[in-house]
């Protein structure tokens, strides 16, 4: 029987679902999602196709004692929805900053998860950093529009390489103090 790191992170609970912790069942939702050309056009990092093998890598990253990023799931289960409905992630920068990064599963787009979890990262603000950031892909402008619901500011534009578009793209990035 193999057993399951404890992963040292906050569990952050709304009404409508629970900000927890990867965990290896995870894989196959995230996995089924992430495969969605729809979803990984809008991130810098899930490749598209996913290759055999990424998300089961991408989970053991998460899981790591010794990590850069913390990793949740937006797990509905207790409100009879989905364990995974999306991700959502705070990787550390320096000077007492942090960076979110998110995204949900196309059943659950338009339904406000992705303010709900945001809002809830930040409210919650498990690293107490003075300072989180985000960017994204200026032809998003719903998960644009997430961000300025949730109180961050524009900073201004930038770019990104996006691994499913193999190319760089033009994004637009925010703040928000905490």
């Amino acid at each position: 029987m193999e057993m399951e790191t404890i992963v040292t992170q906050d569990v952050i609970e709304t009404e409508r679902f629970v900000l927890r912790p990867l965990r290896k069942s995870d894989m196959g939702l995230i996995e089924m999602y992430t495969s969605d050309k729809r979803v990984a056009y809008m991130t810098a990092s899930i490749p598209h196709p996913v290759p055999p093998g990424s998300t089961e890598a991408f989970v053991t990253r998460a899981m790591a004692g010794e990590r850069d990023e913390d990793v949740w799931a937006m797990d509905g289960h207790k409100s009879g929805g989905a364990e995974v409905m999306g991700l959502i992630s705070l990787t550390r920068m320096d000077r007492n900053q942090s960076e979110v990064g998110y995204w949900v599963a196309p059943p659950f787009w338009n339904t406000g998860l992705a303010s709900d979890a945001v809002q809830a990262l930040v409210e919650a603000n498990p690293m107490a950093h003075a300072t989180m950031f985000a960017s994204v892909f200026q032809d998003n402008p719903a998960s644009a529009r997430v961000l300025t619901h949730c109180g961050f500011e524009y900073l201004g534009d930038a770019e990104s390489f996006s691994v499913a578009r193999d190319a760089t793209v033009p994004t637009w990035t925010y703040s928000r103090k905490l």
